[in-house]
């Protein structure tokens, strides 16, 4: 089973990187492959944890899928967990968490596990997959600062 897990710090703080990555509502003007996103459903649990779940359209060129997930946002914890319902997986589940630093930044954790249900599938996915949740945290940061801007960089 394909698995990936990384640790980044970033300089923005963990408050803003967890709206960011709860912000699923954004993930087509900035995630790779991501080509669109409709929440189903979202419940506001009570102690900051709230949980959605979301379809998600994924894609290029002329391959498209779309899977359903639920997203666990545990706001106190600053965790994310999100696990799959549906589409073209057998498996796939992953975590985000926030970790507060001083001056500001953040350590970020990602991991994520999948399998394809269809082996073809895999196939033909698999290596684009792989790419693009490699650059997921990237792509996190790019929006941090495009949105809270660089200014809390050091030089």
């Amino acid at each position: 089973m394909p698995t990936f897990n990384t640790t980044r710090i970033v300089r923005h703080s963990a408050e803003h990187m967890f709206a960011l990555v709860a912000d699923v509502e954004a993930y087509p003007r900035f995630l790779p492959l991501c080509k669109g996103l409709r929440v189903r459903r979202r419940v506001v649990e009570g102690e900051g944890v709230e949980t959605i779940v979301a379809e998600m359209q994924v894609g290029y060129k002329a391959i498209s899928e779309s899977f359903t997930s639920r997203v666990a946002l545990d706001h106190p914890r600053l965790r994310i967990l999100v696990e799959y319902i549906n589409g073209p997986f057998s498996h796939l589940e992953n975590k985000w968490t926030f970790s507060v630093r001083g001056d500001g930044e953040c350590e970020i954790g990602f991991s994520i596990n999948y399998e394809f249900r269809s082996r073809t599938l895999g196939l033909l996915m698999g290596a684009m997959f792989d790419s693009a949740f490699r650059r997921f945290a990237e792509a996190f940061e790019a929006r941090a600062d495009e949105i809270y801007g660089s200014q809390s960089k050091r030089a």
